[in-house]
């Protein structure tokens, strides 16, 4: 077991978003933005940008790793860059005004239809339809839950088009 491999969660935590140099056995070296690093392996995932938007993505696995340099820390901005790597290509990001927004629009438009409808959750984010629907955020058809099949498709039908009329 190498020194990188010895190291806690924590000592690898502040390597993330940082751009940094690896240097790996038989003299490679990798050059990246540090994604994150397998708590379990010690493998270190870095993320490289290339023309045209386009990323690279390497594993080092953490047998091999025999030195990490941090080069260069990253800015909010890179941090919101390498965040949206894995995320879905459809996958949109609300700010919690918007998120709020959404649920209070839903909320609205659920109780002018006659559909019982409450928050529910430490902070009041889930809405809970009749007591056996729920609906997280961003309050759309996926994110409704119960194990009553039939409400649920009801219920997603519903949102779905109430969704196709605000757009």
């Amino acid at each position: 077991m190498n020194d990188w491999q010895r190291r806690s969660p924590l000592d690898w935590e502040t390597y993330v978003n940082k751009m940094v140099k690896v240097a790996a056995i038989e003299k490679h070296e990798y050059e990246g933005w540090v994604l994150t690093v397998d708590p379990v392996s010690a493998s270190v995932v870095l993320a490289a940008f290339l023309e045209n938007e386009k990323v690279s993505i390497s594993v080092v696995l953490g047998h091999a790793v025999q030195e990490v340099q941090i080069l260069k820390e990253g800015d909010d901005e890179m941090k919101q860059r390498l965040s949206c790597i894995f995320a879905p290509e459809e996958s949109k990001a609300y700010s919690p005004e918007e998120l709020e927004k959404r649920k209070n629009n839903l909320k609205t438009w659920l109780e002018t239809n006659h559909i019982p409808v409450t928050e529910q959750g430490e902070s009041g984010r889930t809405l809970c339809v009749a007591g056996v629907l729920t609906i997280d955020p961003p309050y759309g058809p996926e994110e409704c839950s119960s194990s009553n099949e039939i409400i649920l498709s009801r219920v997603q039908g519903l949102i779905q088009g109430y969704l196709e009329k605000q757009e």
